[in-house]
């Protein structure tokens, strides 16, 4: 099974085409590639509403069930992906209490 067509885009970056789907885990949005791969590691369905909804294919669930289709996430396919977030390895500013010259107690 495919996407309907309404449901594809373009990605912004590589201009492949795309579906936009939500997470069954936490309702987030999730690109996938538009094409069905037998090496994908999600399962995307058309739910009651008409939204795309995704979930994992995980050692519990790995069965693709009827009106599913097997699917990539776009952000492991695309050629041009967005630049890599910091992961906080440098130096970092300190936060706290501002270091000030000790006063010692005076007689």
């Amino acid at each position: 099974m495919k996407p309907a067509r309404h449901h594809i885009t373009t990605c912004r970056r590589c201009h492949a085409p795309i579906c936009w789907a939500l997470t069954t885990a936490n309702g987030k949005r999730q690109p996938l590639d538009a094409e069905p791969t037998a090496e994908g590691n999600v399962a995307a369905m058309q739910g009651p509403d008409g939204l795309l909804y995704v979930r994992s294919v995980t050692v519990a669930r790995p069965e693709i069930r009827p009106g599913e289709w097997q699917a990539m996430p776009h952000h492991a396919t695309c050629s041009s992906p967005p630049p890599r977030r910091s992961s906080g390895t440098g130096q970092r500013q300190r936060s706290g209490v501002r270091p000030v010259p000790w006063q010692g107690r005076q007689p």
